[in-house]
């Protein structure tokens, strides 16, 4: 069953009506909820799942101390040898929760890397991330890296400066191209190596997104 990850920007305090219709699709279809203890969009869709009495949900937290569960949802808690409260410390969380999801939702404010960081790691691990601009009221699918370039595009150059500094975007950008180029050769080299081959291959389907 697919699990969501859901995240998004600590400034962003209430999620508009947009996302809590995906979210309801989401409840609908039973998926595993994902979701971070922190406050801003965290806290706001931890609000809104509990309104709808939810119980399909996993909060995770770094270390041992858990900021928020408003539904007393099954915790889980990812041990990091960060120094507590440090943005690396509270990165583990959602790390754990990039490499535990099928597919991720995001809000974002257009400044926010923490939630640019989740949507890099399910790139880079192959997974999509649906991600709502909370200021433009529009979402934005990103599965390779020219739709997360399109995604950067929405930053103003001073927030990119800053965001690259702080996570090294650019620098992500270039991995993402080398991963992306791997695995077209590799598919390419498959898809070659079939017409020598008698062989009747079945097609993994790809999953939609809820």
């Amino acid at each position: 069953m697919n699990k969501i990850f859901i995240s998004g920007s600590i400034r962003i305090k209430n999620i508009d009506k947009k996302v809590e219709k995906r979210i309801d699709n989401i409840i609908n279809s039973n998926f595993p909820i994902l979701l971070g203890d922190a406050n801003g969009v965290d806290t706001s869709v931890q609000k809104f799942i509990k309104s709808k009495a939810y119980k399909n949900v996993i909060i995770y937290c770094s270390g041992e101390h858990v900021r928020n569960n408003i539904g007393r949802w099954k915790v889980k808690k990812i041990h990091t040898g960060h120094y507590k409260k440090t943005r690396l410390f509270y990165t583990a969380k959602d790390i754990q929760m990039a490499k535990e999801c099928d597919y991720g939702l995001m809000v974002w404010d257009t400044t926010s890397t923490g939630t640019l960081n989740n949507v890099y790691e399910l790139l880079r691990q192959g997974k999509k991330s649906l991600v709502f601009l909370n200021n433009m009221k529009e979402f934005i699918l990103v599965s390779n890296v020219d739709e997360f370039q399109k995604l950067l595009s929405f930053m103003e150059k001073s927030s990119f400066e800053k965001a690259d500094k702080k996570v090294q975007l650019k620098q992500k950008i270039q991995g993402l191209k080398c991963i992306h180029k791997n695995i077209t050769v590799s598919n390419q080299t498959f898809q070659r190596d079939q017409l020598f081959n008698d062989n009747v291959y079945q097609q993994t389907k790809l999953k939609s997104m809820p």
